[in-house]
């Protein structure tokens, strides 16, 4: 209560306009919408017009019965607790000088109008200390007897409680209206997340793939050249450490922007059906790769071509990287349920020389297995060398039909199942 109605009693706080926007102004006519958002205050000075009026009823005093409770009831405009103070000791006035008690017609009115525009303006629990002083007010002023409050009390009841009605759906509203907020701005938010994430999924894959291959190559076309000439060796020299410095520069972007991935439609979509060319990429290095394929040959849905092509592509990355000389071996095994999918390399016949990466591809790979509720492991082997197994789950309703294998025309058996084994070495079946 002293927060309420004791604390800043004379703060000006003027009553608002109208929401120009609100639904009932949007349908006046363009002419009528600026005098239409002062229509709570025409209403107040039409309630104190109309208190004045009742006021002036009484014979006695008529002046002072007409004038104070519509100067309370306009004071509300302005300064809302102060009104109901006012309106309480006009209540005293009337029931001192007036003839028919503390609630007159002009006090009556003035009373319910106040603590009606002063509970829209402040807290319920506002209203129900200002009702029950009045309450309080008027037994006192009738020598312990509510003959007269009683009516004041039931009325000013019923229309707190509209009042409190129309503030809890405001409320409400106005709740809903900040989560939509809300809403739309974490979906703008995680909108960005997807694009950026598919970026630096979509750089990791194919730029740091593409310039491994060229820091390889440059590498080894020294050593393909019989007596090269000093300006060639430092010419690949220097396209070797562009390259390597690329990918830092990469890998450092990549932490950056990287977050939470999401799998975007408009990315670029390779499928295991060109999986031949990244095979041809990678042997042009030096790294001998074999690809082994088992099982019925089919297309998969698109969310499983890509992540497929993709994993296959950063583990041989890695193998060029980190397993230099060595051979690996791609296998694709596809299954009732699902495709298989394991790509080992041996150990570095090599030099291995420390790598800039942090990480990121093995991330990757694992983010795009769980992305499809598959299953993965990746380790060193028992003979030095490194080893990538995935499990990608289709469900029976999404297998497509049968494609030819890399390696020639797929043969099916009487159940038109195809059950087909296809190896590849250096590009040839």
């Amino acid at each position: 209560m002293r927060n309420d109605l004791l604390r800043d009693v004379l703060a000006y706080r003027p009553l608002p306009p109208l929401n120009p926007d609100g639904r009932l102004i949007r349908l006046l006519p363009e002419g009528l919408r600026k005098a239409a958002v002062w229509t709570p205050h025409a209403l107040v000075l039409f309630a104190a017009f109309l208190v004045m009026m009742a006021g002036f009823s009484q014979w006695e005093f008529r002046l002072l019965m007409g004038l104070l409770p519509a100067i309370a009831v306009a004071m509300t405009l302005v300064r809302p607790v102060a009104a109901f103070w006012a309106s309480m000791l006009t209540t005293v006035a009337c029931g001192v000088l007036g003839s028919e008690g503390p609630w007159g017609p002009g006090a009556f009115m003035a009373q319910l109008v106040v603590l009606v525009v002063v509970a829209a303006r402040t807290r319920p629990r506002t209203a129900i200390w200002m009702w029950l002083l009045t309450l309080l007010l008027g037994v006192f002023l009738e020598g312990g007897s509510p003959a007269v409050t009683a009516p004041m009390a039931t009325l000013s009841a019923f229309a707190l409680l509209v009042v409190a009605v129309v503030q809890i759906r405001r409320a409400a509203e106005h709740e809903v209206t900040v989560q939509r907020t809300v809403t739309a701005v974490e979906r703008d938010r995680r909108t960005l997340l997807e694009e950026r994430t598919t970026i630096a999924r979509e750089l990791h894959d194919v730029v740091a793939h593409h310039m491994s291959v060229v820091a390889i190559q440059a590498e080894a076309a020294p050593y393909r050249v019989e007596n090269p000439p000093p300006e060639l060796e430092q010419a690949f020299v220097t396209i070797r450490e562009n390259a390597v410095a690329a990918l830092t520069e990469l890998r450092r972007v990549l932490g950056v922007v990287r977050a939470e991935d999401y799998e975007a439609p408009d990315a670029p979509q390779p499928t295991l059906a060109v999986l031949d060319g990244l095979l041809d990429n990678v042997r042009e290095t030096g790294l001998e790769t074999e690809k082994v394929i088992t099982g019925a040959v089919r297309e998969l849905p698109q969310g499983v071509e890509l992540s497929a092509y993709r994993i296959v592509q950063e583990a041989l990355s890695n193998s060029l990287r980190h397993a230099p000389g060595s051979s690996a071996r791609v296998e694709l095994s596809y299954v009732l349920g699902g495709l298989g999918l394991r790509v080992v390399n041996g150990p570095p016949r090599g030099l291995v020389k420390p790598s800039p990466g942090a990480g990121h591809g093995i991330t990757g790979m694992r983010e795009r297995v769980a992305m499809l509720n598959g299953e993965m492991t990746a380790g060193a082997t028992a003979d030095g060398g490194y080893e990538v197994a995935v499990f990608l789950p289709v469900p029976l309703s999404e297998r497509p039909e049968a494609r030819e294998a890399a390696g020639g025309p797929v043969d099916r058996d009487a159940a038109g199942d195809a059950e087909t084994v296809v190896i590849e070495r250096d590009g040839r079946a």
